[in-house]
Protein backbone atom coordinates (compact mmCIF):
# COMPACT_ATOMS: atom_id res chain seq x y z
CA UNK A 1 0.00 0.00 0.00
CA UNK A 2 1.31 3.44 -0.99
CA UNK A 3 0.04 6.79 0.28
CA UNK A 4 -0.28 9.05 -2.77
CA UNK A 5 -0.49 12.83 -2.57
CA UNK A 6 -0.97 15.42 -5.34
CA UNK A 7 1.63 18.20 -5.56
CA UNK A 8 1.98 21.30 -7.71
CA UNK A 9 5.18 23.28 -8.31
CA UNK A 10 3.47 26.46 -9.48
CA UNK A 11 -0.07 27.92 -9.24
CA UNK A 12 -2.48 26.33 -11.77
CA UNK A 13 0.33 24.02 -12.88
CA UNK A 14 0.01 20.32 -13.53
CA UNK A 15 -0.64 18.11 -10.50
CA UNK A 16 1.91 15.34 -9.99
CA UNK A 17 1.45 12.25 -7.79
CA UNK A 18 4.10 11.48 -5.17
CA UNK A 19 4.60 8.80 -2.54
CA UNK A 20 4.37 10.65 0.79
CA UNK A 21 5.85 7.71 2.71
CA UNK A 22 5.61 8.15 6.48
CA UNK A 23 4.70 11.85 6.26
CA UNK A 24 1.19 12.99 7.22
CA UNK A 25 0.51 15.88 4.87
CA UNK A 26 -2.26 18.47 4.83
CA UNK A 27 -3.52 20.62 1.96
CA UNK A 28 -1.27 23.62 1.48
CA UNK A 29 1.82 22.08 3.11
CA UNK A 30 5.12 23.11 1.53
CA UNK A 31 7.30 20.10 0.74
CA UNK A 32 10.59 19.13 -0.87
CA UNK A 33 10.21 16.27 -3.35
CA UNK A 34 12.45 14.14 -5.53
CA UNK A 35 12.18 14.83 -9.28
CA UNK A 36 14.17 13.99 -12.40
CA UNK A 37 15.99 17.31 -11.98
CA UNK A 38 16.81 16.77 -8.32
CA UNK A 39 15.03 18.15 -5.28
CA UNK A 40 12.17 20.58 -5.98
CA UNK A 41 9.92 22.83 -3.90
CA UNK A 42 6.18 22.16 -4.17
CA UNK A 43 2.93 22.38 -2.25
CA UNK A 44 0.17 19.85 -1.51
CA UNK A 45 -3.06 20.35 -3.48
CA UNK A 46 -4.85 17.00 -3.10
CA UNK A 47 -5.12 14.96 0.12
CA UNK A 48 -3.16 11.75 0.53
CA UNK A 49 -5.01 8.56 -0.35
CA UNK A 50 -3.92 4.90 0.00
CA UNK A 51 -3.35 3.09 -3.29
CA UNK A 52 -2.31 -0.51 -3.93
CA UNK A 53 1.10 -0.75 -5.60
CA UNK A 54 -0.29 -3.04 -8.28
CA UNK A 55 -2.71 -0.29 -9.33
CA UNK A 56 0.07 2.22 -10.00
CA UNK A 57 1.11 2.64 -13.64
CA UNK A 58 4.68 3.41 -12.57
CA UNK A 59 6.73 3.78 -9.43
CA UNK A 60 6.22 7.14 -7.77
CA UNK A 61 8.98 9.43 -6.60
CA UNK A 62 8.94 10.30 -2.92
CA UNK A 63 8.29 13.33 -0.78
CA UNK A 64 11.76 14.02 0.59
CA UNK A 65 10.73 16.14 3.59
CA UNK A 66 8.61 19.06 4.74
CA UNK A 67 9.99 22.43 3.68
CA UNK A 68 11.78 24.40 6.40
CA UNK A 69 12.84 28.01 6.82
CA UNK A 70 16.06 27.49 4.88
CA UNK A 71 14.04 26.17 1.95
CA UNK A 72 11.80 29.23 1.98
CA UNK A 73 14.90 31.45 1.96
CA UNK A 74 16.33 29.46 -0.95
CA UNK A 75 13.11 29.99 -2.88
CA UNK A 76 13.36 33.75 -2.25
CA UNK A 77 16.95 33.71 -3.53
CA UNK A 78 15.79 31.83 -6.63
CA UNK A 79 13.10 34.44 -7.24
CA UNK A 80 15.68 37.22 -7.05
CA UNK A 81 17.99 35.30 -9.39
CA UNK A 82 15.16 34.83 -11.88
CA UNK A 83 14.45 38.59 -11.93
CA UNK A 84 18.11 39.49 -12.51
CA UNK A 85 18.51 36.80 -15.18
CA UNK A 86 15.40 38.08 -16.94
CA UNK A 87 16.72 41.65 -17.05
CA UNK A 88 20.16 40.55 -18.22
CA UNK A 89 18.72 38.30 -20.92
CA UNK A 90 16.60 41.19 -22.24
CA UNK A 91 19.76 43.28 -22.57
CA UNK A 92 21.47 40.45 -24.48
CA UNK A 93 18.48 40.00 -26.79
CA UNK A 94 18.51 43.71 -27.58
CA UNK A 95 22.27 43.65 -28.19
CA UNK A 96 22.02 40.62 -30.50
CA UNK A 97 18.87 42.00 -32.18
CA UNK A 98 16.98 38.73 -31.82
CA UNK A 99 13.30 38.61 -32.77
CA UNK A 100 11.98 36.90 -29.65
CA UNK A 101 9.77 37.87 -26.73
CA UNK A 102 11.25 36.75 -23.41
CA UNK A 103 8.57 36.71 -20.71
CA UNK A 104 9.62 34.36 -17.92
CA UNK A 105 12.69 32.82 -16.28
CA UNK A 106 12.56 29.81 -14.00
CA UNK A 107 15.26 28.39 -11.73
CA UNK A 108 15.26 24.87 -10.37
CA UNK A 109 15.44 24.62 -6.58
CA UNK A 110 19.23 24.28 -6.22
CA UNK A 111 19.79 27.08 -8.78
CA UNK A 112 21.93 24.85 -11.00
CA UNK A 113 19.74 25.43 -14.06
CA UNK A 114 17.89 28.40 -15.54
CA UNK A 115 15.10 28.01 -18.10
CA UNK A 116 14.19 31.01 -20.27
CA UNK A 117 10.68 30.98 -21.74
CA UNK A 118 9.94 33.01 -24.87
CA UNK A 119 7.60 33.34 -27.80
CA UNK A 120 8.61 34.04 -31.40
CA UNK A 121 7.09 34.03 -34.88
CA UNK A 122 9.54 31.43 -36.15
CA UNK A 123 12.77 29.69 -35.25
CA UNK A 124 15.40 31.73 -33.43
CA UNK A 125 19.16 31.17 -33.52
CA UNK A 126 19.95 31.77 -29.84
CA UNK A 127 23.34 30.01 -29.68
CA UNK A 128 25.26 33.24 -29.01
CA UNK A 129 22.65 34.23 -26.42
CA UNK A 130 23.14 30.95 -24.55
CA UNK A 131 26.92 31.49 -24.51
CA UNK A 132 26.46 34.93 -22.98
CA UNK A 133 24.11 33.56 -20.32
CA UNK A 134 26.43 30.67 -19.44
CA UNK A 135 29.39 33.03 -19.11
CA UNK A 136 27.33 35.23 -16.80
CA UNK A 137 25.73 32.66 -14.48
CA UNK A 138 27.88 29.52 -14.84
CA UNK A 139 24.85 27.20 -14.72
CA UNK A 140 22.98 25.04 -17.21
CA UNK A 141 20.86 27.19 -19.56
CA UNK A 142 17.75 26.06 -21.42
CA UNK A 143 15.85 28.20 -23.94
CA UNK A 144 12.22 27.09 -24.33
CA UNK A 145 9.92 28.47 -27.04
CA UNK A 146 6.22 28.16 -26.11
CA UNK A 147 2.86 29.18 -27.53
CA UNK A 148 0.99 32.39 -26.82
CA UNK A 149 -1.51 30.59 -24.56
CA UNK A 150 1.28 29.30 -22.36
CA UNK A 151 2.58 32.84 -22.08
CA UNK A 152 -0.79 34.06 -20.79
CA UNK A 153 -0.96 31.16 -18.33
CA UNK A 154 2.49 31.87 -16.90
CA UNK A 155 2.16 35.66 -16.81
CA UNK A 156 -1.44 35.83 -15.55
CA UNK A 157 -3.75 38.83 -15.77
CA UNK A 158 -7.39 39.92 -15.65
CA UNK A 159 -10.02 38.74 -18.10
CA UNK A 160 -12.84 40.82 -19.59
CA UNK A 161 -15.08 39.32 -16.86
CA UNK A 162 -13.05 41.19 -14.23
CA UNK A 163 -11.58 38.03 -12.71
CA UNK A 164 -8.16 36.41 -12.97
CA UNK A 165 -7.82 34.60 -16.29
CA UNK A 166 -8.87 30.96 -16.02
CA UNK A 167 -5.69 29.38 -17.39
CA UNK A 168 -3.61 31.14 -14.74
CA UNK A 169 -6.09 30.65 -11.89
CA UNK A 170 -7.05 26.98 -12.03
CA UNK A 171 -6.76 25.31 -15.43
CA UNK A 172 -4.24 22.48 -15.47
CA UNK A 173 -4.28 22.02 -19.25
CA UNK A 174 -5.76 23.63 -22.34
CA UNK A 175 -8.84 22.20 -24.05
CA UNK A 176 -9.62 22.71 -27.76
CA UNK A 177 -11.81 25.78 -28.40
CA UNK A 178 -13.74 26.36 -31.63
CA UNK A 179 -15.83 29.16 -33.13
CA UNK A 180 -18.79 26.75 -33.16
CA UNK A 181 -18.87 26.97 -29.36
CA UNK A 182 -19.45 30.71 -29.61
CA UNK A 183 -22.22 30.13 -32.15
CA UNK A 184 -23.90 27.56 -29.89
CA UNK A 185 -23.93 30.07 -27.05
CA UNK A 186 -25.35 32.88 -29.17
CA UNK A 187 -22.30 35.10 -28.70
CA UNK A 188 -21.05 37.80 -31.01
CA UNK A 189 -18.58 36.40 -33.53
CA UNK A 190 -16.53 39.58 -33.37
CA UNK A 191 -12.98 38.29 -32.59
CA UNK A 192 -12.29 41.16 -30.19
CA UNK A 193 -15.25 40.12 -28.03
CA UNK A 194 -14.61 36.38 -27.80
CA UNK A 195 -10.81 36.37 -27.59
CA UNK A 196 -8.74 36.35 -24.42
CA UNK A 197 -5.54 38.16 -23.55
CA UNK A 198 -3.57 35.68 -25.61
CA UNK A 199 -5.49 36.64 -28.74
CA UNK A 200 -7.01 33.15 -29.04
CA UNK A 201 -10.63 32.16 -28.40
CA UNK A 202 -11.48 32.38 -24.70
CA UNK A 203 -11.04 29.09 -22.82
CA UNK A 204 -14.26 29.71 -20.88
CA UNK A 205 -16.24 28.97 -24.06
CA UNK A 206 -15.63 25.29 -23.30
CA UNK A 207 -17.05 25.42 -19.77
CA UNK A 208 -20.75 25.73 -20.71
CA UNK A 209 -20.62 24.32 -24.22
CA UNK A 210 -22.06 20.91 -23.27
CA UNK A 211 -24.94 22.57 -21.39
CA UNK A 212 -25.79 24.79 -24.36
CA UNK A 213 -25.58 21.83 -26.72
CA UNK A 214 -27.94 19.82 -24.49
CA UNK A 215 -30.44 22.70 -24.33
CA UNK A 216 -30.15 23.31 -28.06
CA UNK A 217 -31.00 19.67 -28.83
CA UNK A 218 -34.30 20.10 -26.93
CA UNK A 219 -35.32 23.27 -28.77
CA UNK A 220 -36.58 23.58 -32.37
CA UNK A 221 -33.92 24.87 -34.75
CA UNK A 222 -33.87 28.44 -36.01
CA UNK A 223 -36.02 28.64 -39.16
CA UNK A 224 -38.35 25.81 -38.12
CA UNK A 225 -42.10 26.38 -38.19
CA UNK A 226 -43.92 25.68 -34.91
CA UNK A 227 -47.42 25.74 -33.49
CA UNK A 228 -47.67 27.57 -30.19
CA UNK A 229 -50.43 28.54 -27.80
CA UNK A 230 -50.25 32.02 -29.40
CA UNK A 231 -50.53 30.74 -32.97
CA UNK A 232 -48.29 29.51 -35.76
CA UNK A 233 -44.89 31.00 -36.42
CA UNK A 234 -41.23 30.51 -37.28
CA UNK A 235 -38.29 30.30 -34.85
CA UNK A 236 -35.95 33.26 -35.32
CA UNK A 237 -33.77 33.13 -32.21
CA UNK A 238 -32.89 31.04 -29.14
CA UNK A 239 -32.64 32.11 -25.50
CA UNK A 240 -31.53 28.73 -24.21
CA UNK A 241 -30.56 29.68 -20.66
CA UNK A 242 -34.08 31.06 -20.09
CA UNK A 243 -35.57 27.98 -21.79
CA UNK A 244 -37.27 30.26 -24.32
CA UNK A 245 -37.28 30.89 -28.07
CA UNK A 246 -38.23 33.90 -30.15
CA UNK A 247 -40.95 33.15 -32.69
CA UNK A 248 -42.18 35.39 -35.51
CA UNK A 249 -45.93 34.76 -35.63
CA UNK A 250 -48.05 34.82 -38.78
CA UNK A 251 -49.29 38.33 -37.99
CA UNK A 252 -45.68 39.59 -38.06
CA UNK A 253 -45.33 40.00 -34.31
CA UNK A 254 -42.19 38.57 -32.73
CA UNK A 255 -42.84 36.90 -29.37
CA UNK A 256 -40.59 35.23 -26.83
CA UNK A 257 -42.18 31.90 -25.96
CA UNK A 258 -41.35 29.30 -23.34
CA UNK A 259 -40.55 25.88 -24.75
CA UNK A 260 -43.47 24.45 -22.75
CA UNK A 261 -45.86 26.55 -24.88
CA UNK A 262 -44.86 24.80 -28.11
CA UNK A 263 -47.63 22.45 -29.26
CA UNK A 264 -46.07 20.89 -32.37
CA UNK A 265 -42.90 21.22 -34.38
CA UNK A 266 -42.66 20.93 -38.16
Amino acid sequence: MVKVVGIRFKPAGKIYDFDCGAFVLELGDDVIVETDQGLSFGFVVTPQVPVEKVNLKKALKKVYRLANQDDLLQREKNTELEKKAHDYCLECIKELKLEMNLFFVESIFDASKLTFFFTAEGRVDFRQLVKMLVNKYRVKIEMRQVGIRNQAKMCGGMGRCGREICCSAFMGKFEPVSIRMAKNQGLSLNPTKISGQCGRLMCCLTFENKTYQHLKDKAPKVGKKVDTERGKGKVVRHNLISNKISVKLEDGVEAEIDLSEIITRK
